[in-house]
């Protein structure tokens, strides 16, 4: 593991945490916001994303590191949805493959300071996430609600143990301001999938911008975070 990576690692552990103060409101909005309306989550989001960004980075490297780590997981799914939009099998595969070694190197990433098990468990919930992702997609191309409103709620349930299992790892990850965060990254997948699935490509590309600026204003803030708490090892 590259000396870069553990400190990314840890990042991901935070991950939707770091600025969890500012995320306590989104928390009981995501909270309150039907699976049906979830599009209305990533529009609110955006333009408090953007100014997200603005700051100068405490950490750059990490920084760096963290996006392009957070950004291949939204980069892969979106490669999968459009792939089996397009009816690309080949495509579609590579995606979810894609897809699946990101996971692992987040979670080989935290195993490096929560030992073999932490790594494990990390890449058991992510696999979860994937899945629920992966079910709507597929649901989606298919028209068939039914598995795309199960998809979302395990989604939803996966947010939960996500956050139960950060807070658990660290004490001062508030679980309710986690799970909003997480809740709030579903919706963009959801609204991502509706609108690829629709063939709405204007639609889907002003998703997509606040889809990477959510990212990215994650990916700071923790960068930030980081920082504070281990000197040391950021930069």
């Amino acid at each position: 593991m590259s000396v870069l990576l553990k400190p990314l690692g840890l990042a991901v552990t935070l991950a939707l945490v770091a600025a969890c103060n500012q995320a306590a409101p989104a928390a009981e909005n995501a909270e309150a916001t039907p699976a049906a309306d979830a599009a209305a989550v990533p529009a609110m989001d955006a333009h408090a994303d953007a100014a997200a960004t603005d700051a100068a980075p405490a950490a750059p490297q990490l920084q760096a590191a963290m996006r392009d780590l957070w950004h291949g997981h939204i980069v892969h799914t979106r490669d999968y949805a459009l792939a089996v939009h397009a009816g690309d099998q080949a495509g579609a595969d590579a995606a979810a493959d894609a897809v699946v070694d990101n996971a692992k190197q987040i979670s080989n990433a935290v195993a490096g300071f929560y030992g073999a098990a932490g790594g494990d468990q990390m890449l058991t919930l992510l696999s979860g996430h994937w899945g629920a992702v992966k079910e709507m997609t597929d649901a989606g191309a298919k028209g068939d609600q039914a598995a795309s409103d199960k998809g979302m709620a395990d989604l939803t349930a996966n947010a939960g143990e996500i956050a139960r299992f950060l807070a658990a790892a660290n004490p001062n990850l508030p679980e309710d301001a986690v799970r909003g965060m997480l809740l709030a990254h579903g919706a963009h997948h959801a609204e991502q999938i509706k609108l690829v699935m629709a063939g709405d490509t204007a639609g889907e590309a002003k998703s997509w911008t606040a889809m990477q600026a959510h990212m990215d204003s994650v990916a700071d803030a923790l960068a930030g975070a980081i920082a504070k708490q281990f000197p040391d090892k950021a930069s």
